[in-house]
């Protein structure tokens, strides 16, 4: 097939992306509404979760397919699939009458999703010019990165205007303009379909692993109440991915070659990227609820006081994939993990009385840096790999960062929950400072941890004289 950079290359990077776009922006925006619905369906916190988790555990579960559907199924087939059960999924979110329908639509949206995000990248893989690669993976990775910066300011209008419902009405034109544009450019390739066989055995090992694994870390905030919710989910897990491993080692056809494990500055790429998107998760996990109970702002104030940094974070995406491809990944990958790391470092310093402009700045600061890696770290990880390995690669990462959405807000939410309970003699504010002080911390070391993944697998190959 013919690289070639043109108008329907675009459109059809757009309209895979825009269902991306609307999942995330989904996701972000409904953890605004979470208490208008508790208070309608008459459902506790931990129940009203599901509407996130359960969308974010079929998401994950569907991306390992990635690779065998790209390998079986045309790409115009695949987004025409992802679209139609994306839609069906918002019309029930619509018209639900009972909270179990609510999160039975989200689960049918995560499929949609699960297809459609690893298609969009396989689409720049495929058919990008090999020059433009860097510049179209940042667009992929900017259109995806601008929901979480929406999310909670659009969540919060909605509530304030018109209701919950209308976060999914007011989604479904934008799918269908996502439709629309996928139906006219995105072709039927000429390309031989392999019709390989699936490799059952493999999907219900990797399967049981992110189910077990998810629901344990949904139940580590109580883990000293409830230890067997956490470790006996996590028993399980770890034993299915185990098995999972084993399998794919052996067999001739795995669900994901996880050899591609062997080649190391992959792996450093993958476990920085894992990384940081669970720092951005945190961050978006501490921030809004600082805000709202320190400071005493609104969910509104909240969300707009995160909005600039989404932005530049997005912004910064497509520029820092031209930079990749002009001066290679190491300058543009280690200036950004170098933003990420002051703009922890500055979290940590003043967590103990943030301003509104402190937050807005360091976000900012933070964003700018993600912005500048994430994209151009997948690129480079990916560029490590032949073109073969390429499709599973691909969904190794967007595994990765479901996986982090899952799990990362879990994890930071168990750390300050446990700091609260230590600090009983403080006020609730005196206690959230606390608790948010040692979530900051937690992530800058995280981030520590990625900047030198980073660094190792950046750091240019000596050839011999």
């Amino acid at each position: 097939m013919e690289r070639k950079l043109d108008a329907k290359l675009i459109c059809s990077i757009f309209a895979a992306g825009l269902m991306s776009f609307s999942g995330v922006l989904i996701e972000t925006a409904g953890n605004v509404t979470f208490p208008a619905l508790m208070k309608e369906f008459n459902v506790n916190m931990a129940t009203v979760q599901w509407m996130t988790t359960g969308y974010l555990l079929v998401a994950s579960i569907i991306m390992p397919l990635s690779a065998y559907l790209k390998r079986n199924f045309s790409s115009r087939t695949l987004f025409i699939t992802a679209s139609v059960i994306f839609i069906v999924g918002l019309l029930i979110d619509v018209v639900a009458k009972d909270f179990s329908f609510l999160v039975i639509g989200r689960i049918i949206q995560g499929a949609g999703a699960g297809i459609a995000i690893p298609l969009m990248f396989n689409i720049i893989l495929e058919r990008t010019p090999m020059d433009k690669i860097g510049l179209l993976m940042g667009i992929g990775t900017m259109i995806t990165a601008v929901a979480p910066a929406l999310g909670p300011t659009f969540g919060g209008l909605i509530i304030n205007t018109s209701g919950w419902r209308y976060i999914y009405i007011l989604i479904i034109p934008v799918m269908i303009i996502s439709l629309v544009m996928g139906l006219a450019s995105i072709k039927k390739e000429n390309v031989k379909i392999e019709h390989t066989k699936l490799d059952v055995a493999g999907f219900i090992g990797i399967t049981i692993t992110f189910i077990a694994l998810i629901l344990a870390f949904s139940n580590l905030a109580v883990i000293f109440e409830k230890p067997l919710t956490f470790i006996l989910p996590l028993v399980v897990g770890i034993i299915a991915l185990w098995y999972f491993i084993k399998h794919s080692l052996k067999t001739e056809h795995p669900l994901i070659n996880i050899r591609v494990f062997h080649k190391i500055n992959f792996t450093r790429g993958l476990g920085a990227y894992f990384i940081f998107q669970i720092n951005t998760l945190g961050l978006s996990f501490i921030l809004p609820n600082y805000v709202q109970i320190v400071n005493r702002s609104t969910a509104m104030t909240a969300g707009l006081l995160l909005l600039t940094g989404g932005l530049i974070g997005a912004i910064a995406s497509p520029i820092s994939g031209r930079l990749l491809d002009t001066y290679g990944p190491r300058k543009p990958i280690m200036t950004g993990a170098l933003f990420e790391f002051v703009g922890g470092l500055l979290f940590c310093l003043f967590a103990a009385g943030f301003t509104s402009w402190q937050i807005t700045l360091f976000y900012a600061v933070t964003m700018l840096g993600t912005g500048l890696v994430m994209g151009d770290t997948m690129t480079a990880s990916l560029n490590t790999l032949s073109q073969k390995e390429n499709a599973d690669g691909n969904g190794l990462f967007n595994m990765a960062q479901q996986f982090a959405g899952a799990v990362g807000t879990s994890i930071v939410s168990a750390i300050m929950q446990f700091v609260q309970q230590l600090s009983t003699k403080k006020t609730v504010s005196g206690q959230l400072i606390d608790a948010s002080q040692v979530g900051l911390i937690f992530l800058l070391i995280l981030v520590v941890i990625g900047v030198y993944l980073l660094y190792q697998a950046t750091k240019p190959v000596k050839t011999k004289e």
